[in-house]
Parts: structure tokens; sequence; C-alpha cells
């Protein structure tokens, strides 16, 4: 029996450590984007959904309640939980106005399943919406143009 509570003591811990290690405080930098267009690919590819091409979109989705995600330069996305002292709103609606720009953040990461999540503790730095997409995606992307309707 002792032995058996001590083994599952230090698997508890051992659990609790690699969690951990896997949480923390940290800095990230990379483009506040449309969780919902960015990841399942309704829009377009991932180049259409971000910068200027898809600005008004990301306000839209983030008005109505869909989470924010910050894509890092490596590649990953961070559906963002939280922001400053606001965390009862996945929207994060204090970062409305940052929508499709390049921020650095200060905050807190957790991986669970596969997936990246932080809560920002502040922004760094904003450098607005260095993205400018229009020039290669147009204001609409094809992909969401709406289709002409065939007239009979």
């Amino acid at each position: 029996m002792y032995k058996s509570v001590v083994a599952v003591m230090a698997a508890l811990l051992w659990n609790q450590a690699t969690m951990a290690a896997a949480e923390g405080s940290l800095t990230l930098e990379g483009e506040l984007i449309d969780s919902f267009c960015y990841l399942s690919g309704v829009m377009g590819g991932p180049e259409a959904t971000r910068g200027t091409a898809h600005h008004h979109c990301a306000l839209w989705c983030a008005a109505g309640g869909v989470p924010v995600g910050l894509l890092t330069d490596d590649g990953k996305v961070y559906l963002v939980l939280g922001e400053g002292a606001d965390t009862t709103s996945v929207a994060a609606p204090g970062l409305f106005e940052n929508q499709s720009h390049r921020i650095t953040v200060e905050g807190r990461a957790f991986e669970r399943d596969g997936m990246n999540y932080v809560v920002i503790a502040r922004i760094i730095k904003d450098a607005g919406i260095p993205n400018h997409t229009h020039e290669d995606y147009g204001p609409i992307p094809e992909a969401a143009a709406p289709k002409p309707i065939a007239k009979p």
C-alpha cells in the first residue's frame, strides 16, 4: 500500500513539474489574426487571411466573439484566452483595435493537447499593420468573394 501511494505521489509530482516547464511567462511576437478564418481555411489559404486583405473580416469576427489568435513567425498560432485584466472573454475585446497588427506581448503560454494558448499580460510593442496584402489578394480574397447569380 505504502509503495502504491508513493508511486502515485511521484507520478503526480512529475506531471506537475512537466506542466510547469511547459507553461510560463514569456514574450511573443506576431500578427493578431482571425483564428476561425485562418485555421478553417474558409476564406482561402493562410496568406489570404492575414494583413490588410482580411482586416475587416478579422474585426467583425472579433466583435462577434471569435477568439483572437496570435500567429508567430515560426507558424504557431496561440489562441488568446485573455488580455490584461479582462480574462472573461476569449474574443479579447481589449485587442479589437489591434486586429491584423504585428504586436509583441508579454504573458503566460500554455499547450494542451497540441493547441497553444496565451493569456496576454500586456502589449509591449504595436507595429501596426505591416502586412499589406491588398495588392496580392484585393480587398476581398477571391475565395471569399460572392459569386454572381446567373440570369435565366
